[in-house]
């Protein structure tokens, strides 16, 4: 009951905050540029930066079918490659397909099992393998030193650091939301996302949905559903109350849901706000061995809506 109560009550998140200094470098900086009095171990929400200007990112302002061709990055792709990031500002995600080879992933494979059998993978939320960059250097290498880390940055228009990697050995199977809930940053829109196939995946496996052009709507942050929050207290379940509302947005707007079939070695990058969530795994007997990769602006302020805990970034 007590450990309940602290996991909501935000001065507990403060405190933990005040030891992270390491991992919250340079925060304080960014609050005073833009004229928030805040320090780094604060809450901090969408609302904080209320009033206050909303850059955008060059794609979002502008259209990328009108951009990117000019871009030195862009013209070392493939022509399939290239025309599905020319859809990028259209469609909020893009499908690039064969972009990493058998070896790579072979090697990606290898060292997960091998964290697995040397009880060293970081589980977390029952499904998940957090950070295995920092253990495997198949994955740091994949993420941050070749043209996956180039085309991510070119998308964004500036410099990137990554903040996490998630590996999968089954499906998510979670429900539609948009990364800036979780991942959220001022100005909006400076987090993107890449998910890496290491198997073949089909219908059984709980692929990811997506729904197409939903990266324009409006960001859903705290203030758009009752989450529950009353001064130094989160809400009780807010996660709950706004994947409920999501799925309102998606049935009022009668969005069309798109799944991704994969084979191994494709891409699928997103943006942040794309309305997205992996289906039910059907075969259990099968795996969906897939990893994700999230990347930060790197002069962003990076926090966590929900919790409203500015976010650790840690290399």
């Amino acid at each position: 009951m007590l450990k309940s109560w602290l996991r909501r009550f935000k001065p507990a998140y403060s405190a933990y905050n005040y030891f992270q200094k390491s991992s919250l470098k340079g925060l304080n900086e960014k609050y005073k540029s833009i004229g928030l009095n805040k320090k780094y171990y604060n809450s901090v929400t969408a609302s904080d930066f209320e009033g206050l200007p909303e850059k955008k990112n060059w794609l979002d302002e502008k259209n990328s079918r009108d951009l990117l061709s000019g871009d030195g990055i862009f013209e070392l792709f493939s022509e399939e490659h290239k025309n599905e990031l020319l859809k990028w500002s259209d469609n909020g995600f893009a499908i690039l397909r064969t972009f990493f080879n058998e070896d790579q992933l072979d090697r990606v494979n290898k060292d997960i099992e091998t964290l697995i059998e040397n009880k060293s993978a970081d589980w977390r939320y029952g499904k998940k393998i957090m950070f295995a960059h920092k253990q495997a250097e198949s994955i740091k290498d994949l993420a941050q030193n070749g043209p996956l880390k180039q085309v991510m940055q070119m998308l964004l228009g500036q410099e990137i650091e990554l903040f996490q990697s998630i590996n999968f050995l089954e499906g998510s199977e979670q429900k539609t939301h948009s990364d800036s809930i979780h991942m959220s940053t001022y100005p909006k829109g400076n987090l993107i996302a890449a998910w890496v196939a290491l198997e073949d995946i089909d219908l059984n496996q709980g692929p990811l949905h997506y729904y197409s052009g939903s990266h324009q709507f409006p960001y859903f942050m705290n203030e758009d559903f009752k989450h529950g929050g009353k001064g130094m207290l989160l809400g009780k379940r807010p996660y709950d109350f706004y994947e409920n509302s999501i799925a309102e947005l998606v049935k009022s707007k009668n969005l069309k849901k798109e799944v991704f079939r994969a084979k191994k070695g494709d891409v699928l990058i997103w943006h942040a706000n794309l309305l997205h969530g992996g289906e039910e795994h059907l075969d259990k007997s099968l795996s969906r061995k897939s990893m994700v990769f999230h990347y930060y602006a790197k002069e962003a302020i990076c926090y966590h809506e929900i919790t409203q805990r500015p976010a650790l970034i840690s290399q």
